[in-house]
């Protein structure tokens, strides 16, 4: 009789502490220049596993997502695998998406981590990063978690030391902000001196390891289609937040404070407002999570996760 494996996860959010968007690149995307940070709003997403014959893949979600990047991974992770089994799971969402957070990657990556444990197989890292390669663009990130810097298309990975874990809140205001049109709205402000002076700032900043002057580059077009998120930010920034930005091309926006009452207190200003109280999630405590929810199918404390089932 087939035996039924099974694990709860949480797929963090993402926020972009810093980024910079410089000209088009040979391949059509835009060059970044972007700083990742794991937070601690999270998705939930259950797993189950059953060896079988033939592959069955099911999903159960919160969301109705069309385009489903949890099922795209399931799949990339069995052929990798090449395992056969039932896959059953549920995903409830709590990241709001297409607001600039990752959720979708953070799901997919969650896949990526975990299913292996259960269907015990071990797969390399690197075959990790290319199924996630195949997936998008901030898929990588979820595999490490915690602050990395991030350049070319997003996907050249620096993993930056431990951040503090400071408090913070996230706005969702549910503003659609279509990333293609910001693009075509930026790219005609990019100059081969701004890039310059870009790439020198983003080395400035990271090389410090300090607070510095952060930027969101999109900010500039974006709050021009739609001010309401230019009112949110300056709302933040009275409350007390330093740094308060926009993440990705939004439309989510955060605000980082002193203290856990501080961003308490912001967070009652915002009762109106669709708000999260979050705070930053570093690399071995977002590893640290991972394998005390794996910990039942894993030995040892190795990166990424392994299974106890592989032969």
């Amino acid at each position: 009789m087939s035996t039924t494996r099974r694990a709860r996860v949480r797929a963090l959010a993402k926020i972009n502490l810093d980024l910079r968007v410089l000209g088009k690149r040979p391949d059509g995307y835009h060059e970044l220049r972007t700083i990742f940070q794991t937070i601690s709003l999270a998705d939930t997403l259950e797993l189950e596993f059953t060896s079988a014959r033939q592959t069955a893949i099911e999903l159960a979600d919160d969301a109705a997502i069309a385009d489903n990047l949890v099922l795209r991974a399931a799949h990339l992770v069995m052929d990798a695998a090449k395992k056969t089994g039932r896959v059953r799971m549920h995903l409830a969402k709590k990241i709001p998406m297409g607001a600039g957070l990752g959720g979708g990657s953070s799901d997919a990556a969650a896949v990526l981590l975990a299913l292996p444990v259960l269907a015990g197989r071990d797969l390399a890292f690197e075959q990790l990063a290319d199924l996630a390669q195949q997936l998008g663009s901030d898929v990588n990130f979820f595999l490490l978690g915690g602050a990395a810097a991030a350049i070319g298309r997003g996907t050249e990975l620096f993993p930056l030391p431990d951040a503090p874990a400071r408090a913070g809140i996230v706005l969702a205001p549910g503003v659609h902000v279509s990333t293609a049109e910001a693009y075509r709205a930026l790219s005609g402000r990019l100059t081969p001196e701004s890039q310059h002076n870009k790439i020198s700032a983003f080395q400035s900043l990271v090389w410090s390891a300090g607070p510095g002057s952060v930027v969101n580059d999109f900010e500039a077009v974006v709050f021009e289609q739609h001010p309401r998120l230019a009112a949110l930010k300056q709302r933040l920034v009275r409350s007390g937040a330093g740094p308060a930005m926009m993440t990705g091309s939004g439309s989510a926006l955060f605000g980082l404070y002193p203290s856990r009452a501080d961003a308490a207190r912001a967070l009652e200003t915002f009762r109106k407002e669709t708000a999260f109280a979050i705070s930053l999630v570093s690399r071995s405590r977002y590893q640290s999570l991972w394998r005390r929810a794996l910990a039942p199918h894993t030995d040892g404390k190795l990166w990424p996760p392994r299974s106890r089932y592989a032969r």
